[in-house]
């Protein structure tokens, strides 16, 4: 009986938690239920990364952005919009390589920083969790091009993206997958693109009422034939990490790895997430 008990707990406070989770720090796969209507959520975090690089600028070192920033409004019980970016994002360089605009780079000491480009997205629930139904919901993304390529870190292209959104709640644990593309401007020459497929899957188990442990599969995979363009390469990122959750706060941390080549060998993010009403929908 206690054992029946405690679980049911847990699984309420997943469910709970799930349900104003919107991009769900640390992770990047997202859910498709929204925060609610009338709700804002904000995130905020540091990332780090050991051997990023830039296949475009050519430069190559340890990066750290800080901060992380995301702002999610509930427009309705079914939909919500999200601003995701960064302020200040710092390279401390450790190679410079040839690359296809590396005489645009004008830093030109031991490191470089600028701010992240900006992703302004919507996200609609098509079909709500039922016991024999997973949710189901659809995001559209326009990745705007705010980080410059005489820093070096930005590509100065527009992309834009939709996935299909999917997650279940079996239990304890909640699985969530993504399945998408991606339009992917190519950096070198605006008038050729390269489309990729964009893909997610995360889960998070619930410890305790208040404790999560996370995890997650999260890229991209190029789909020409030949050689990708600069910057439209196939990435992909392996994370584990975990989440507290305290009232409407909630603190996360992860480790990420990469699996590509020209992901970085290592990386950490931190973080913490407030959910809040803010206005009533009509």
């Amino acid at each position: 009986m206690i054992t029946t008990r405690l679980s049911c707990v847990v699984l309420a406070s997943l469910l709970a938690a799930n349900s104003a989770s919107a991009q769900q720090r640390p992770l990047l796969t997202e859910d498709p239920e929204p925060i609610g209507a009338g709700r804002v959520m904000i995130e905020a975090g540091v990332d780090g990364a050991r051997d990023q690089q830039y296949p475009v600028s050519g430069l190559r070192g340890n990066q750290i952005a800080v901060p992380t920033v995301g702002i999610s409004v509930g427009i309705s019980s079914i939909a919500e919009f999200q601003i995701d970016g960064g302020f200040y994002n710092r390279l401390n360089i450790t190679d410079r390589l040839q690359a296809p605009l590396s005489s645009l780079v004008t830093a030109m000491g031991s490191t470089t920083h600028d701010v992240s480009d900006v992703v302004v997205a919507t996200k609609i629930r098509l079909l709500a969790e039922t016991a024999g139904r997973p949710a189901i919901g659809l995001r559209f993304a326009t990745k705007l091009p705010n980080a410059s390529n005489e820093s070096g870190l930005g590509l100065d292209t527009t992309d834009f993206l939709v996935s299909l959104l999917g997650a279940k709640t079996v239990q304890s644990i909640r699985v969530v997958a993504n399945l998408g593309a991606a339009i992917l401007t190519d950096p070198t020459a605006g008038n050729r693109q390269n489309d990729v497929l964009t893909y997610g899957l995360s889960f998070a188990r619930a410890l305790t009422e208040r404790v999560e442990f996370v995890g997650e599969l999260n890229g991209r995979k190029s789909t020409r034939s030949g050689d990708a363009f600069p910057g439209t390469e196939s990435r992909g990122l392996l994370k584990v990490g975990g989440r507290f959750t305290q009232g409407p706060v909630r603190l996360d941390a992860g480790l990420l790895v990469g699996l590509t080549s020209v992901d970085p060998t290592i990386g950490f993010t931190a973080g913490f997430t407030y959910v809040f009403n803010a206005f009533t929908v009509p």
